[in-house]
């Protein structure tokens, strides 16, 4: 039975210190590299994040020649882990982790073994063909199970290159892109990528290239081509550093406080991570970035918001928070670059179109141009926050409960996809957190 978290907080001031839990975006890069490397390159502070368990768990779970089943350990549909070792094929249930599904999708057309990825309902309704025919592509074997162009899917690894240049287009997922390239210094004939139409969420790519570059394996990016040749990896230790994604929601917090001083350790101004724009963003709303003492301190300055437009296409995870701290200001803001919100953990548009109606805020889709419309906005004495199985959903509203006097939000364990302690470090700062039973 899922539990509900009910936030109250009677002091509009925010004050502390949060220590966040390691990027997810990194890490997960990080694990895979790991894996390709056979043990050259070392992960040094792993996200303890569900979808980080589950994909170091698979990375790292063999008996002899046999590899052990897992399922998602925080995901109620998969259950518990387990292990099977007389299938001859190994079915892996990643449960709801889609950066996992894309990566593990590459990675096991280099293994030699027969596996099948599957994971939670959701997950088999996330598209996958692009990537799957890009593979096809290079000579892998992948088969669809039940639906065509979605999970899950049998992959036979250990494939014959019978190319090294394919194209995928730039503006689906960026997980699609890094899965490629993650395997492609593993190709015997390298790759040569051709990105077609723009490039979604470029800063994720860029991190990507980045990371293999500290572990040693070359490319070149013109226009629009990423080439990696066949090399080696050198022995390096990666350290992961916080998540700017957890970050975003105590920049939002201090949005919608009246004062607000938080210091968030380990965050550096020069970040691999896309989602770092959040200081740039937040200034918008009166919220100044110092970068000392190892990590970066926020403080509220009362300020008007002027900037009407925001391009979220290069940082699409920031699009649920930013879109609730303008809709909670009152803040007729437009947005876009949300065109993957809705093949995400759930369809986040329709989602946050839902869930804002409740005070009476819509956010109009024309085209692919989003618009707020305040006029009709009102504050509730209470508010029920559906998350629909989506992380961000919860950790994006939960800032409202410094403008409501009771926010409920459905299903406590949802935010260990990213954030286990999210719940724990708002009680740190002075919210009161109460679990309760589903209603």
């Amino acid at each position: 039975m899922k539990q509900n978290i009910i936030l109250t907080k009677k002091s509009k001031s925010v004050h502390g210190t949060v220590h966040l839990t390691g990027s997810k975006s990194e890490c997960n890069r990080a694990l895979v590299i790991e894996a390709l490397s056979h043990g050259k390159v070392k992960v040094e502070n792993i996200s303890d994040a569900a979808d980080t368990v589950t994909l170091a768990g698979i990375l790292r779970a063999e008996v002899g020649d046999k590899r052990l089943e897992i399922s998602q350990a925080h995901n109620s549909e998969a259950g518990p882990l387990t292990s099977n070792l007389q299938s001859p094929i190994s079915e892996i249930n990643i449960g709801p982790a889609g950066t996992a599904m894309r990566f593990l999708t590459a990675y096991f057309t280099l293994q030699d073994e027969e596996v099948v990825l599957t994971g939670s309902e959701r997950m088999k309704q996330r598209p996958i063909g692009i990537l799957v025919d890009a593979l096809r592509e290079l000579g892998a074997e992948i088969e669809y199970v039940k639906n065509e162009g979605f999970p899950p899917i049998k992959i036979k690894g250990g494939f014959a290159q019978q190319t090294d240049k394919i194209s995928i287009k730039g503006n689906i997922s960026s997980q699609y892109i890094t899965a490629l390239l993650l395997i492609a210094a593993r190709l015997p004939l390298g790759l040569e990528l051709h990105i077609e139409g723009d490039l979604t969420s470029r800063p994720y790519v860029e991190m990507t290239l980045e990371m293999l570059l500290t572990a040693g394996i070359q490319h070149t990016w013109h226009e629009n081509v990423i080439n990696i040749p066949h090399q080696g990896f050198s022995e390096i230790s990666l350290h992961i550093e916080p998540d700017w994604s957890a970050a975003s929601y105590w920049y939002a917090i201090a949005a919608l406080a009246d004062e607000a001083e938080l210091f968030l350790p380990g965050l550096t101004q020069y970040s691999l991570q896309g989602d770092s724009v959040i200081t740039e963003i937040m200034a918008n709303f009166g919220i100044t970035s110092q970068f000392k003492n190892g990590g970066v301190y926020l403080q509220k300055e009362v300020k008007p918001v002027l900037r009407k437009i925001f391009d979220l296409k290069e940082c699409p995870d920031l699009a649920q928070t930013i879109i609730v701290v303008c809709a909670a200001l009152g803040h007729e803001a437009t947005f876009t670059g949300l065109e993957t919100l809705k093949i995400k953990e759930t369809d986040r548009v329709k989602a946050l179109q839902n869930e804002l109606a409740k005070i009476g805020v819509k956010l109009v889709e024309k085209g692919q141009v989003y618009k707020l419309d305040c006029s009709e906005k009102f504050i509730p004495e209470c508010l029920f926050v559906n998350t629909y199985d989506d992380h961000r959903m919860a950790m994006a509203f939960a800032p409202l409960a410094l403008l409501i006097g009771e926010v409920e939000i459905e299903d406590a364990k949802v935010v260990e996809k990213s954030y286990p302690a999210f719940w724990k470090d708002l009680e740190s700062v002075g919210f009161v957190v109460e679990v309760k039973g589903e209603r």
